[in-house]
């Protein structure tokens, strides 16, 4: 609300400087012409129509876009008062004393939008690499939900994230970057059709992400100094790193090598694989469950089953259980790199001459 209101009070202002603007000059050149006033008016009104446009045009506004044009802006209109006083002077001397007024006033204006254009354009193509840093004090961020997180490819490609977001755990603010978008460009231009069916479920899991309004996503250029400094050539891992360096931000991904590095460079990562299993069924030993067996084991006797989640169930005995639900009771659940698995029994007493872990040890060792 606000907002409209500054809108109004500054289409306000435009439309009083037109109108004083057409007065003054219609009065200055006299004789019945209103047409140095007409051309007067409407120029102000262009340049109020073009900030209002750009203004209602760009909603998603960057505080380091903002600060280099306030500041630009600030310094163009320092230096174009600085020339104008010095142009002012040669103008007087040569201009008709009727018409010195209204032309000072023009060369004015041109020369100060001229500064500010120029100052303006400067900063904004170098706001990552200024800092306007004023003593003692420290303009901190406030970013909802913690720092914001940088997507790799392959987690776009895999598709979980989409998902993690509807459920609203995700409150950070997305980012994906212009190199990774390009990389999925190309996968789905692959001649390869694996690659091309991976890249669009890629474009289509972006475009899911950028209407859901559960969520802030942001597609960067990722120009920063430190990425423009590794240069084009450098992998879109590398430059991925550097990116979520440059913006405190975080890396998910699911690629382990991505994983290593980000972490020797300092910079966190989530791995989608990890959270996956962090969340999977969590079995205490002596607990029965209700298990379908699939398939046979590795070992003589096994049976192999899977929970909801995808776990893995190793069920000693169950190999004539195949096909058919089982009671078991839980034996030991192990941790590995692939994910966690359940180990467990059919009958309630382990067979004599059996050493705790023996078939789990066996199952492993593939």
């Amino acid at each position: 609300m606000l907002l409209w209101l500054l809108r109004g009070l500054f289409i306000a202002i435009i439309l009083g400087m037109a109108i004083a603007a057409f007065t003054t000059f219609s009065e200055v050149q006299g004789g019945g012409s209103i047409w140095p006033g007409i051309r007067a008016a409407l120029l102000i009104l262009a340049v109020g129509g073009l900030v209002l446009f750009t203004d209602l045009w760009e909603r998603n506004k960057q505080i380091t876009t903002l600060s280099a044009l306030y500041f630009g802006l600030l310094l163009g209109l320092l230096l174009g008062w600085l020339f104008s006083l010095v142009v002012e002077r040669f103008v007087a001397s040569w201009m008709d004393e009727k018409l010195t007024e209204p032309v000072i006033l023009v060369t004015r204006a041109v020369v100060t939008v001229v500064c500010c254009y120029i100052t303006i354009s400067t900063l904004l193509q170098t706001k990552d690499e200024f800092r306007f840093i004023i003593p003692y004090v420290e303009f901190s961020k406030q970013v909802k939900g913690g720092r914001p997180l940088v997507l790799d490819t392959s987690v776009i490609i895999d598709g979980r994230i989409a998902d993690l977001c509807d459920t609203r755990i995700v409150d950070a603010k997305l980012i994906v970057t212009r190199f990774v978008l390009q990389e999925l460009q190309a996968i789905a231009d692959s001649s390869d059709k694996l690659k091309r069916n991976r890249g669009r479920r890629g474009l289509d899991i972006l475009k899911k992400l950028q209407t859901n309004p559960k969520i802030e996503l942001q597609v960067h250029e990722g120009t920063t100094p430190e990425v423009r400094e590794a240069g084009e050539k450098a992998r879109v891992d590398e430059r991925l790193v550097l990116f979520a360096k440059s913006v405190g931000g975080r890396v998910v991904t699911n690629d382990f090598n991505l994983n290593k590095i980000a972490q020797l460079q300092g910079v966190e990562v989530i791995n989608l694989n990890e959270v996956a299993n962090a969340l999977k069924t969590v079995a205490l030993p002596g607990e029965v469950m209700t298990i379908k067996i699939v398939k046979p084991g590795d070992q003589p006797g096994q049976g192999v089953g899977y929970l909801d989640d995808g776990t893995m169930v190793v069920v000693e005995q169950g190999r004539p259980h195949i096909g058919t639900e089982v009671q078991l009771t839980v034996t030991s659940v192990l941790q590995t790199p692939a994910g966690r698995m359940i180990f467990g029994r059919v009958e309630s007493q382990r067979p004599a001459g059996t050493a705790p872990g023996t078939g789990e040890a066996k199952a492993l060792d593939r």
